[in-house]
């Protein structure tokens, strides 16, 4: 027992092999959670994700308030000696003061958790990760259509959320507005072939709209507003050298837009094809 009060004195007199020693049994206590909590699985899932976030962030809320627990009476005389300069200490951690309030405000806002797909400026990807000082996302490309991963891990620090808005796209993980365009060289009338480019949409829609109709609605309900609808959207406009441009936008599965786009710019093309035979017999 005396050889105990001797461990505990020694290590109370010696702050910095005391802080060491915290330090190490906690990395490693949240190493093995950590390790515990993957498995062999080769990729993560969702909830695994999350508690892995939360074993990080509860680890290094813990060493944070241990130290300062250890090293208080320090902190206060430290902080009175830098009473003069403390303006100066705030202009210079802004960023850090910066990440920790936007941790905050995304805590307060709930405006995405990890699994969800968002975009922030011109970043979008699904959130794997976020803490006090950062969010990491796997990026998607979205701009050009594909809605797949790039395989780029990128960290976002949390002062962004108050530079940029943060859109969450998590309804788009499974079913998606996908928009795009069909370029139409000259000015001819395209407008009979939409009812039969409609009718063959609907053929390659018809294993999922049921489906798309109910997520649809849903989508609605919590939003609370009225979105255009799981039917197909079809509009023709004139390009600035008199092309015509041929505007379509489907309500389908994210893993299928990009293969439903080939195929509905084929049907529109054999359509195109069957109605203007005679350019096709000048080539």
């Amino acid at each position: 027992m005396e050889d105990v009060q001797k461990i505990i004195a020694f290590l109370i007199e010696n702050k910095l092999l005391l802080s060491v020693l915290v330090i190490t049994l906690i990395l490693i206590i949240r190493r093995i959670t950590l390790s515990g909590i993957r498995g062999d699985v080769a990729f993560l899932s969702e909830e695994q994700r999350k508690w892995m976030s939360r074993t990080k962030n509860g680890s290094f809320a813990i060493i944070v308030v241990t130290l300062f627990l250890v090293w208080k009476s320090e902190i206060s005389e430290f902080a009175l000696s830098v009473t003069a300069i403390a303006v100066a200490i705030v202009v210079a951690s802004k960023e850090i003061i910066l990440c920790f309030t936007g941790s905050i405000q995304r805590a307060s806002s709930r405006s995405f958790r990890i699994g969800d797909w968002i975009e922030v400026g011109k970043t979008s990807g699904e959130v794997i990760e976020h803490n006090l000082m950062a969010t990491v996302i796997q990026e998607i490309d979205l701009y050009h259509g594909q809605y797949h991963f790039t395989g780029k891990t990128i960290t976002l620090p949390n002062s962004m959320f108050f530079t940029y808005p943060v859109k969450n796209l998590n309804f788009m993980k499974r079913y998606v507005y996908h928009s795009f365009s069909i370029v139409v060289p000259g000015f001819k009338n395209l407008f009979p072939l939409l009812p039969e480019l409609i009718v063959r949409i609907e053929k390659h829609s018809e294993n999922f709209i049921d489906v798309a109709r109910r997520y649809n609605g849903v989508i609605e309900k919590h939003a609370g507003v009225d979105l255009p609808g799981s039917e197909p959207h079809i509009h023709i406009a004139s390009g600035a050298t008199g092309e015509q441009i041929v505007h379509v936008m489907i309500f389908c599965p994210t893993e299928l837009a990009t293969h439903l786009e080939q195929e509905i710019r084929a049907d529109f093309m054999m359509l195109h094809d069957l109605s203007f035979p005679e350019e096709n017999s000048k080539d």
